[in-house]
């Protein structure tokens, strides 16, 4: 991934993969959004799809001596891994976190009152609010939102991005830094895909091949779709960011809205752009 110097009031967070980033990444734009129309483009038998996945890479063992000693705790295990995800279920929307040496990144905060299932998330990886040092909000809708103050007041030192035409549209306790194509944040390359939503952003995740579509896109049937064209605002500007999306190398993708796609993502999703 490459550095970039960041532009107005944009910033550049760490150096990929020197931090554990935890991220929700809270999908879905409506209550009614978790049904596309669009048929979807599926995986082939070796690809598999799961309801709740952490992924995870974790570092080789060194060999040990006869000498015994105490297991890790959750947060230390954790700590010697490169990286890991989970996501949250939170019913008509997911979230999603990533986390690298301690420190997680949140992505979206669902509709209001999903703060604790965030936090279950967080506690299940070994962490606390206090360990959140980013949120990320993919749009403005108001199921990726709803539980922005909420998730601000529990991680109190977590700053917030998104892009920058769809901030004036979030309410939040502290500033939102604009993001836009290349910044990077905590690691994680963020990318600009509007057409849900003018100010929609995505994120990718190159060391653990990952990428958070938001509601750019749409899990169905095992297979990707585009985004809801109920709940787009400029269907033309969405294709194309779907088509720029397949222009990325990742493994897995995970959405607002659908089950996630653990194996041969980018491929459905190049598929998916060739049909648009």
């Amino acid at each position: 991934m490459r550095s970039i110097e960041p532009r107005s009031r944009r910033v550049f967070l760490a150096d990929f993969g020197k931090v554990v980033v935890g991220m929700a990444v809270l999908g879905a734009c409506s209550d009614g959004e978790a049904d596309p129309t669009t048929t979807a483009v599926s995986p082939s038998s070796s690809t598999t799809s799961a309801s709740s996945t952490t992924q995870a890479t974790t570092t080789q063992p060194p060999e040990t001596s006869a000498t015994t000693t105490e297991a890790p705790t959750s947060t230390e295990a954790l700590a010697g891994s490169a990286a890991a995800w989970e996501r949250v279920d939170l019913g008509n929307v997911s979230a999603y976190v990533v986390v690298r040496a301690g420190e997680a990144v949140v992505v979206d905060t669902g509709n209001p009152g999903s703060e604790a299932a965030i936090g279950d998330t967080i506690q299940a990886l070994g962490l606390v609010w206090d360990d959140v040092a980013h949120l990320i909000l993919t749009h403005r809708h108001p199921d990726h939102i709803g539980s922005t103050d909420a998730v601000m007041a529990l991680a109190a030192g977590a700053t917030a991005y998104a892009g920058a035409e769809d901030i004036p549209s979030i309410n939040a306790p502290r500033e939102i830094v604009v993001v836009g194509d290349s910044d990077i944040v905590s690691g994680l390359e963020i990318i600009e895909t509007p057409g849900h939503t003018p100010g929609h952003i995505s994120v990718l995740d190159t060391e653990l091949s990952l990428l958070i579509a938001g509601d750019a896109m749409n899990g169905a049937d095992g297979g990707v779709v585009g985004p809801n064209p109920r709940f787009t605002s400029d269907l033309e500007i969405a294709n194309a960011s779907v088509v720029k999306m397949a222009g990325f190398q990742f493994d897995t993708v995970v959405f607002g809205h659908g089950e996630p796609v653990i194996a041969g993502a980018a491929d459905l999703v190049r598929a998916l752009a060739a049909e648009l």
